[in-house]
């Protein structure tokens, strides 16, 4: 079961708030938040509680990115157990393209290789999520998610090589 850490607000009148908590190795820290936003981080003798050992003030660009260091990200774990090879590349249609005049089915680009056309640009235009039926035209681009081999055998499929 994951431990739980308590803060204790105090009102500072005219001033803010401060939010103590005591770690579990006996430090007891302080947030003191003004009312114009300023922060200060500050360490406690855990004996006096008005003994400041040390403290520093928080810009608010300094606080945020603090709290990101602080707040656990609840799926970093499984990134570092996961390679996920995942690339995009732009894939021309030209002229010589076995495919071109012809549809998106036609070329099984999925079944055959397990990447993914994801949306055809076409001149000034862009069709996101093409359907089987749209038909190919030279100049197209297509847009290919996929593993690095999968989108490189797209591009063959596509080009004819």
């Amino acid at each position: 079961m994951e431990q739980t850490a308590h803060a204790r607000m105090t009102p500072l009148p005219g001033v803010g708030a401060r939010y103590d908590m005591k770690t579990e190795s006996g430090r007891h820290l302080s947030l003191v938040v003004h009312q114009d936003g300023r922060r200060f981080l500050a360490f406690h003798d855990p004996v006096d509680d008005d003994s400041c050992k040390d403290a520093t003030s928080l810009a608010p660009h300094e606080a945020t990115a603090l709290a990101k260091l602080l707040t656990p990200d609840p799926v970093r774990h499984l990134q570092q157990h996961l390679e996920i090879d995942l690339v995009t590349e732009h894939v021309p249609v030209t002229k010589r393209s076995p495919y071109a005049g012809r549809t998106l089915g036609a070329t099984q680009a999925r079944t055959r290789t397990g990447a993914s056309i994801v949306a055809v640009l076409r001149r000034t235009s862009a069709e996101p999520s093409p359907a089987p039926d749209f038909r190919l035209a030279a100049g197209d681009t297509l847009v290919v998610v996929g593993t690095r081999e999968g989108v490189g055998a797209v591009a063959e499929l596509i080009t004819g090589g």
